[in-house]
């Protein structure tokens, strides 16, 4: 079976077998290359996404090229759940100057969305684009301000926990 025939199979919903499928397919040497190209495909994109994620949090990476192509796909991110894995993915993908345009405007879509915690990891998104593209610093930090007067319990946590993260850029700030 191939990935795309297992990422069909699976009813979106079971976290051991999502977990089973990254087991089966991850050491497969196209592994990176059919995650992102199947996240094109609205009916592939919540389990496509949940393997980026799980790729990037084992410690491993994605080529530039792939980061790009997700950042340039994130206005066809159809499910919630989808838009989440990416937003949790991103302090793992460097936004490069050609894609911030790209993820500002995502942020600010996610940054409305009715699912809270899409909205929580979009705070936690500005934080990553503003650390890597000091331009947004001001206004990051005036949508968290916003946030901790409207925004809900657990979405003001997210924000309290991002303001303890330091805001400038590393030793080693990411080629752009």
């Amino acid at each position: 079976m191939s990935l795309e025939q297992a990422l069909a199979a699976w009813d979106g919903k079971s976290a051991d077998d999502i977990q089973a499928i990254y087991q089966s397919y991850r050491e497969q040497a196209d592994f990176t290359t059919s995650i992102v190209k199947l996240t094109k495909t609205e009916s592939y994109q919540k389990g496509s996404t949940w393997l980026i994620k799980a790729w990037l949090e084992d410690g491993n990476i994605l080529e530039a090229t792939q980061i790009k192509i997700i950042y340039h796909r994130l206005d066809t991110l159809e499910h919630w759940q989808a838009k989440l894995h990416i937003l949790q993915s991103m302090p793992f993908m460097p936004i490069k100057n050609a894609d911030k345009k790209h993820v500002d405007k995502f942020l600010k879509v996610t940054l409305i969305d009715t699912n809270k915690f899409v909205r929580a990891w979009s705070y936690n998104g500005f934080y990553e684009l503003a650390k890597q593209h000091p331009e947004y610093t001001r206004e990051a930090k005036q949508f968290f301000d916003m946030a901790m007067r409207d925004e809900s319990p657990s979405v003001k946590a997210r924000i309290r926990n991002i303001k303890k993260l330091p805001w400038k850029l590393t030793a080693n700030p990411i080629k752009r």
